[in-house]
């Protein structure tokens, strides 16, 4: 059935031209249309204008009143960890007194304990409150979303969290992506063997994966007491073979060439770049590799932000992301995030709004089907209250502004 929104106090991210991902000036270009109304059908977006332009619509078409209510494509979260097996409270209270997330890493906690918790798992119970979390991220206005691995740390428990992505994709009205994150850690039966490990991800899980269909990209920790640059290369390359674009974590406690690497050899998106160099940024204005920034885990962690406002006013295009897990950023929440954006990155509400939904659509490698308003894009929408303005979204960080969600044509 076709649906028709009237009386919307303004439709955000109006997309006639399909303009497509936005850089450094462009990212202040947020298309608006006050006191407009927006026509679906079935799953898509069939049109939209101001209201002195309403269209007679079929007698079946049902109507919606959103009452002064602003719409906005359905956010896109492009960096989360939303399959695990339990929360780690018990390290948050550990930061509050003063351990760092490297010594708690040391001590066995972090990534470790995520994977010591989900092996113990069945990949049912996992799904289920996997689903619940995804359940969740809807409601909050999120609409597309990528789902990495890396707590499995086994070939087994891999496989098993890609089999329950596998299961959202097909259960949930979301449009997810999955990442095959082999390399997050170095399992404690490779602690002295760290290249057999990176081997078993290379000749094994991502060949497995491949054949599987179980992943749309591969992403790798590349950090100081992690995985090198080299290591990073080699799972790109494996990657490649497969069809597997990367994403990839990089930059975030220190600059290891990481970045330069990726760009050269054309990874998707490279995220975090909490500490950024000269050479980092020349080798993304070098490139088309998307930077995508976690104001979240900075804000959790208590360390630096990436310098978004930095790259945007070099020309670069940046993505937000959530970067949901449950040790370093245990939240999802886009208005919090596009909140984080402006006040501690400093990023206009125009170029907030453009991370985090067509240039986060662009870093899923999604941007033919949501992040903007578009005919023929899926109808997935973020219905908020009535607004005195845009300015209002990220100023009320503590208010919840997202009333309604609807993805593909149905309300949720």
């Amino acid at each position: 059935m076709a649906k028709l929104l009237t009386n919307i106090g303004c439709l955000v991210g109006v997309d006639e031209a399909g303009s497509g991902f936005k850089k450094g000036v462009q990212m202040r270009q947020l298309n608006q249309i006050e006191h407009a109304w927006l026509l679906i059908d079935g799953p898509y977006i069939a049109g939209f204008g101001p209201m002195q332009s309403l269209p007679a619509t079929a007698a079946s078409t049902e109507v919606v009143d959103v009452k002064g209510g602003w719409v906005f494509p359905a956010f896109c979260d492009p960096h989360t960890h939303l399959v695990f097996a339990a929360s780690r409270e018990g390290e948050f209270l550990d930061k509050l007194q003063g351990l760092t997330y490297e010594q708690i890493a040391a001590r066995g906690g972090g990534i470790l304990n995520s994977a010591a918790r989900l092996q113990q798992m069945d990949e049912q119970e996992l799904f289920e409150q996997s689903a619940w979390r995804l359940e969740q991220a809807a409601q909050q206005g999120i609409g597309a979303i990528e789902i990495k691995s890396g707590y499995g740390l086994t070939l087994a428990d891999e496989l098993k969290m890609l089999r329950v992505v596998r299961k959202l994709k097909a259960h949930s009205p979301v449009l997810v992506k999955a990442t095959c994150l082999g390399l997050h850690a170095i399992p404690l039966e490779y602690k002295n063997n760290k290249a057999g490990y990176v081997k078993l991800v290379i000749d094994r899980l991502i060949p497995q994966v491949a054949i599987e269909g179980l992943a749309d990209f591969v992403d790798v920790f590349c950090e100081t007491n992690y995985f090198s640059v080299a290591d990073m290369l080699a799972v790109m390359e494996a990657g490649e073979k497969h069809g597997l674009r990367a994403k990839l974590h990089v930059n975030q406690f220190n600059a290891l060439g990481g970045v330069a690497a990726a760009a050269a050899h054309g990874a998707l998106s490279v995220d975090h770049l909490e500490v950024m160099e000269e050479a980092d940024f020349e080798a993304l204005q070098a490139s088309n590799t998307i930077p995508t920034v976690l104001p979240g885990c900075s804000f959790y962690l208590r360390i630096p932000y990436a310098p978004a406002r930095e790259m945007i006013d070099r020309g670069l295009g940046v993505a937000i992301a959530s970067d949901f897990n449950p040790g370093s950023s245990p939240s999802m929440n886009p208005e919090l995030n596009l909140s984080l954006a402006c006040i501690q990155q400093r990023l206009l509400p125009e170029e907030a709004v453009n991370a985090a939904t067509i240039n986060a659509a662009a870093a899923m490698d999604s941007l033919s089907e949501v992040g903007s308003i578009a005919i023929k894009k899926r109808a997935n929408l973020a219905i908020t209250r009535a607004m005195p303005s845009l300015a209002y979204l990220p100023y009320a960080f503590g208010e919840r502004k997202v009333m309604r969600t609807m993805l593909n044509g149905a309300f949720i």
